[in-house]
């Protein structure tokens, strides 16, 4: 048996022990994996990030705009002391900053214009003409119906009547089965770890699989 397998076989019984109770082993274990999570992000960071954009054209391409980033970025280290923590503001403005600037527009396309585009789709491909199913006509409509109830029910300043109030609980339904299905996706995907950790244990360790 080789190390690396002994190695992990240790690691997953010592994580699977916390199903009795919390114990010394499985600190252990999750100390070492936070430990092996930071190295492995450093190390990234470093050969990703550091040397590429950073120390090769400040060092050996001799380009002077380098002098920026690093000097932002050792003002960044005045927050581990408190009467130089204010020295590390500009820094984190410009980073939090372009953070949103750059996120904001991506997120607003991924999550509003796509899923909007992918509702309008189907009412397109009606206006075209093209011959669709009577599943994809009742999954469109249904599809339809959630989106309009759903969007009634986050409107918070809508008049209070029993038409919309109707409208606005059948949107709830929706979101319901939208939480239950995501829930049930979660699980899944834990269940999945759960299998291939106990293939591994029973294959590769105990080779009775």
């Amino acid at each position: 048996m080789e190390m690396s397998t002994l190695v992990a076989v240790v690691c997953t019984l010592a994580i699977f022990s916390f199903l009795y109770r919390d114990n010394p082993f499985y600190r252990m274990a999750e100390h070492i994996l936070i430990g092996l999570s930071v190295g492995f992000t450093l190390v990234m960071l470093y050969n990703s990030v550091l040397v590429p954009k950073l120390l090769r054209p400040l060092f050996l391409e001799v380009d002077l705009w380098g002098i920026i980033p690093l000097l932002l970025g050792l003002t960044m280290l005045a927050r581990m002391k408190r009467s130089l923590a204010k020295f590390s503001k500009p820094a984190l403005a410009l980073m939090i900053g372009s953070g949103a600037g750059l996120s904001i527009p991506a997120m607003f396309e991924a999550r509003i214009l796509r899923q909007l585009a992918a509702s309008v789709e189907p009412f397109a491909m009606v206006g075209r003409g093209e011959e669709l199913s009577f599943i994809f006509i009742c999954s469109m409509i249904i599809s339809l119906i959630g989106v309009i109830s759903a969007m009634v029910y986050f409107f918070y300043t809508r008049p209070d009547t029993k038409l919309i109030g109707s409208i606005s609980r059948t949107g709830v339904y929706f979101l319901m089965i939208f939480f239950g299905a995501t829930f049930g996706y979660t699980v899944t995907s834990r269940l999945t770890l759960l299998i291939g950790r106990m293939e591994f244990l029973l294959g590769d360790f105990l080779s009775i699989l």
